[in-house]
């Protein structure tokens, strides 16, 4: 076991020891902007904490975490595939190194607490610490929990929700309800607007429309997009079309006859406060991010859930906007005929707009980052207090 003294707050100030905190998430978006926004809460208020972030080798977050200022480290480490594979033969000996590899982070960088936001990387992470007695908060960022946040729930010191009825997965008395945190740059988009539209090249008098499908891309929302840009360009209606790597080369083409009449296809947004700012209606994945973002940015949007998330949670995070006239869902299936029409609609329905926007921003919950910091500082003061 890995033995560790914790000093106490007044004495590290005495001391002029800085907090250190160990953030371990990733795989998708979805993991990575909450972890990188709690660790920019904790910053905020512990301005001389040292921070070092946890990945998987080779996923985004390697590359979205450096961009964000923080150190970063990799654990080879992966996920079961739901078929019969060769990479399966692998993952023993993948969580074997893992587990070793933590190990040997945890004992270099002695963190006073853990935080891990789910994703395979947070797993070995998150393990090792609580096992080591250090203080560990995981965040759970949908209504159904990711396997490795299941795995951990009994492990670990804190579970951060951002929908009621958690119980069913997590220990009741461990349970804070924070809600998602958010990229700290969509808090505020105010004049932000026309920044945003010169950014994209796009015309102040017409009515812009967002495409997003998580940061890898929607295979229904591309070809919906890819097949009906024509339609959208008939009824003067501007798009900024994030299609993620896999489906920004075909996307190139099919936005190539419409060149000067602003749609335009990109990659990835990486300003997307300025994004948002531009949009006047939005189409989204109903990941429990973009969920709280829209929420906080209350922009009009039709949602497609992700049909194959697990226990469709998606669409569970669709319903709790619809059911409260704050979005529209569309899904997976009819998304090629059906999702452009709605946007056309949505588009001319300036009233459901107003009215919408009015419902998604009394569900925004804006502090959630400070939430999870505080209970991540809760913690340490807890650990000091029994130590003394």
């Amino acid at each position: 076991m890995i033995r560790k003294i914790f000093p106490s707050h007044q004495l590290r100030k005495e001391l002029h020891l800085p907090h250190k905190f160990i953030v371990s998430g990733g795989g998708t978006g979805g993991h990575i902007f909450p972890a990188i926004a709690i660790a920019n809460a904790l910053k905020a208020k512990l301005p001389d904490a040292e921070f070092l972030f946890v990945g998987a080798e080779g996923k985004m977050e390697m590359e979205k975490v450096p961009a964000a200022g923080y150190k970063i480290e990799g654990l080879w480490i992966s996920g079961l595939q739901r078929k019969l594979t060769w990479s399966n033969l692998s993952f023993p000996f993948k969580v074997i190194n893992s587990i070793s590899r933590a190990k040997k982070i945890l004992k270099k960088f002695q963190p006073d607490a853990v935080i891990g936001t789910g994703g395979y990387a947070s797993g070995p992470m998150l393990r090792v610490a609580s096992k080591a007695g250090i203080p560990t908060l995981i965040q759970e960022q949908n209504s159904f929990p990711g396997i490795t946040n299941k795995i951990l729930a009994n492990r670990v010191s804190r579970i951060c929700v951002a929908y009621e009825g958690m119980e069913k997965f997590f220990p009741k008395e461990k349970i804070v309800f924070t809600g998602n945190p958010v990229r700290q740059d969509i808090l505020n988009l105010e004049g932000k607007r026309p920044r945003g539209q010169e950014m994209f090249g796009l015309d102040a008098n017409k009515t812009t429309l967002l495409v997003v499908g998580g940061s890898l891309g929607a295979k229904a929302i591309n070809e919906s997009l890819e097949l009906n840009l024509g339609k959208l360009a008939e009824k003067n209606i501007q798009v900024v079309w994030q299609t993620g790597k896999p489906f920004f080369s075909r996307a190139e083409v099919a936005v190539a006859p419409f060149k000067g009449k602003g749609i335009i296809a990109t990659e990835f947004i990486t300003k997307m406060d300025y994004g948002y700012a531009a949009a006047d209606i939005v189409i989204s994945r109903a990941g429990a991010g973009a969920v709280s973002e829209l929420c906080l940015v209350h922009k009009p949007c039709i949602l497609v859930p992700l049909p194959s998330a697990a226990e469709d949670h998606q669409t569970k995070n669709a319903m709790s906007l619809v059911n409260h006239q704050a979005a529209i869902l569309v899904k997976d299936v009819d998304a090629k005929n059906a999702l452009v029409e709605k946007a056309i609609e949505l588009a001319f329905d300036q009233e459901l707009r107003n009215k919408m926007e009015l419902n998604m921003s009394n569900l925004a919950i804006k502090n959630s980052a400070d939430l999870i910091a505080n209970e991540v500082i809760t913690l340490i003061n807890k650990k000091n207090s029994v130590k003394k």
